[in-house]
């Protein structure tokens, strides 16, 4: 099965040992995403805004493997406060369509670069 690396300049670069997403066969697993503006690198204020910075970030890698947010299969979703996740909900129903995917919600103590969400997951590109 072929290996690709999916990387693109619409969403940051990776900031550690890892690559924005990596594809094999029809099934693209992405890094995990945090608010990071991709032209600064910088983190963008607020939880509503790095809510929408990482659902921007996801589209951007999706569509670089050829796919869409359409067809992410499994998305997981870490938040430092677990009192943010009905502003997830909302905001994810801007850029989802039905049927959703699986999707995990976890709190955790910290996240890299004082993010307040992190969201990685699992695409399966159609085709």
């Amino acid at each position: 099965m072929n290996r690709a690396i999916i990387q693109t300049s619409h969403a940051p670069a990776a900031i550690g040992t890892y690559s924005q997403a990596v594809k094999l066969g029809n099934t693209i697993y992405l890094s995990g995403q945090i608010g990071l503006d991709p032209a600064s690198m910088q983190m963008v204020d607020g939880i509503e805004a790095q809510i929408v910075r990482v659902f921007d970030n996801l589209k951007a890698v999706c569509e670089a493997g050829g796919a869409s947010l359409n067809d992410i299969a499994k998305l997981n979703i870490f938040l430092t406060d677990l009192g943010h996740f009905a502003l997830v909900n909302e905001i994810m129903a801007r850029y989802f369509q039905q049927p959703y995917p699986a999707r995990a919600a976890i709190g955790v103590a910290a996240l890299p670069r004082g993010a307040l969400v992190e969201m990685d997951g699992i695409v399966v590109v159609p085709g």
